[in-house]
């Protein structure tokens, strides 16, 4: 298993896209609003890369999982951390996390920060384990219900 960035050399946007959509596919139907990896495409996973910091965990020349940071402030933001469902346990999201704390700290930033749905409570949990405390509710535009919470974690 390696964990490579991703950089201007990376050409696999679409197997990415297919990680992250099946990755996240287990929440169509869960959460509401629905989620903005139905938005992406190859391109649009191309531009994200060049503005953020992305890596992509590669298991015997396959992608099975990805994760984008985004420093922000006095953290780094962690979105699109996925896994692909068949390499799911077996510690890949464990090695993106270590990435991105390795990042964070090559930064200067003291903690790590996410957003997960409110409905995702599986989520939530792994989370906690893995170190993030929940810090905020948070809503999308045009909701009058809490839809994510935000949980970060602090770096010694």
């Amino acid at each position: 298993m390696e964990v490579l960035r991703i950089d201007a050399g990376f050409d696999r946007y679409e197997e990415l896209l297919d990680v992250i959509l099946t990755a996240f596919a287990f929440m169509d139907g869960r959460i509401d609003p629905p989620s903005s990896a139905h938005r992406l495409t190859p391109a649009a996973l191309r531009q994200k890369a060049a503005q953020e910091i992305a890596f992509a965990a590669i298991d015997k020349g396959r992608l099975v999982g990805c994760v984008f940071l985004k420093p922000e402030g006095s953290s780094l933001y962690i979105g699109k951390l996925a896994v692909h469902p068949a390499a799911q346990g077996q510690g890949i999201g464990l090695l993106l996390l270590a990435r991105a704390e390795a990042t964070a700290r090559e930064r200067g930033l003291p903690s790590l920060r996410l957003e997960t749905r409110v409905e995702l409570t599986e989520n939530h949990r792994l989370f906690a384990a893995w170190g993030f405390g929940k810090t905020a509710e948070n809503r999308h535009a045009g909701y009058d219900r809490t839809t994510s919470i935000e949980m970060r974690k602090p770096l010694a």
